[in-house]
């Protein structure tokens, strides 16, 4: 762990587990998921985040893959949102790798307000080892950084939900259109406290999306600790699991679909996505961009670091460059083969191909 300096407070602690009633519900619920329910998972979602006057604030995007966290087959859950509400820039950010069995293998979480003269931060990091959960703490406010390390034990507390799974049992919940009616589990939300979180079915109503009515189907996520009021969040879905909106009570701010996503068509026993013949504009499509981003983030980094690895690839692309600049070839790529030839030499027998 950094050293702090003398604008930060470090903090490491063993949290003691307070008695968090997980139902059996919830644990039957978690358990009868099966593979072929989280393949209907994988899918993007896109809102738009609006103000009480239907002012566009911002966006939000939800996706889901398979995906791998060393020799572990896992899913892979990102989800952003950014807008600017009042002049004031904010975001969070969530990337979860979950088990098969909604467990939370690592997250990342970062939110954030970007004030005029003070920026607020926090950041929230969790791994699993072993059988206990790691967590650590950043939060900053100015200039003002405060650190923290937690640690749970998980077999006293069977289900912790954190934000990402939080995420993919509600859409789990959706393409069921079913809620236990005593399904309650424990979860981190900010804070090292353990809190309680419940869903409840809102059942289905009938909302508009532009000149259609749609059927829709609404789960509660509450979040709850002793003595405070509970953090309450509604969202609601289309038949195929997609989001339709979402919102926190109490906020002056909703997330909601402006139009609807691709159909998806059944074929036997896979669901495969019907797509129109609209062009795709993906710099104009806020997940794809975003993606494109995070891949190129990961391969600049792969590709430095194995420059960093291997210097000698610098002299010797710098030497061939020099070399062909000053005989200016005709032919470049017969060029490139006398040049290179050599090395094929060097090589040992058991290092060809």
């Amino acid at each position: 762990m950094q050293v702090p300096n003398e604008d930060e407070a470090a903090v490491e602690s063993e949290v003691e587990t307070p008695h968090i009633k997980t139902t059996e519900e919830a644990i039957q619920f978690i358990t009868s998921i099966e593979p072929s329910e989280l393949q209907k998972c994988l899918f993007s979602d896109s809102l738009v985040t609006v103000s009480e006057g239907g002012r566009d604030l911002g966006e939000f995007s939800l996706t889901v893959d398979f995906a791998s966290r060393g020799p572990q087959p896992c899913l892979l859950l990102r989800a952003v949102s950014r807008g600017t509400i009042d002049g004031t820039p904010c975001g969070t950010k969530v990337t979860a790798y979950l088990s098969a069995a909604m467990e939370t293998l690592e997250e990342d979480l970062h939110e954030y307000v970007q004030l005029p003269d003070n920026k607020m931060e926090r950041r929230c990091h969790m791994v699993q080892r072993d059988d206990r959960m790691m967590v650590d703490r950043i939060t900053t406010a100015g200039e003002e950084v405060t650190r923290q390390s937690d640690s749970y034990c998980l077999s006293a507390v069977r289900g912790l939900l954190s934000e990402g799974s939080s995420m993919l049992l509600m859409r789990v919940m959706a393409l069921r259109r079913a809620v236990p009616e005593t399904l309650t589990l424990p979860s981190l939300h900010q804070g090292p406290q353990l809190r309680q979180t419940t869903f409840r079915s809102l059942g289905v109503k009938h909302l508009a999306v532009g000149p259609e009515t749609l059927e829709v189907f609404g789960v509660e996520r509450a979040v709850e600790a002793p003595g405070e009021v509970p953090a309450l969040w509604r969202c609601f879905f289309l038949a195929d699991g997609h989001l339709f909106s979402r919102e926190q009570v109490g906020s002056p701010v909703t997330m909601r679909l402006l139009q609807l996503p691709p159909q998806l068509e059944k074929d036997g026993e896979n669901d495969k996505a019907s797509f129109g013949k609209t062009p795709l504009v993906w710099e104009e499509d806020m997940e794809m961009h975003s993606m494109f981003l995070d891949r190129k983030e990961e391969l600049m980094a792969d590709h430095a670091s194995y420059l960093r690895q291997h210097p000698e690839l610098r002299h010797l692309l710098a030497d061939f460059l020099q070399f062909l600049l000053i005989r200016k070839p005709d032919n470049v790529v017969h060029f490139a083969k006398e040049y290179f030839l050599p090395f094929g030499s060097q090589c040992s027998p058991e290092t060809k191909t």
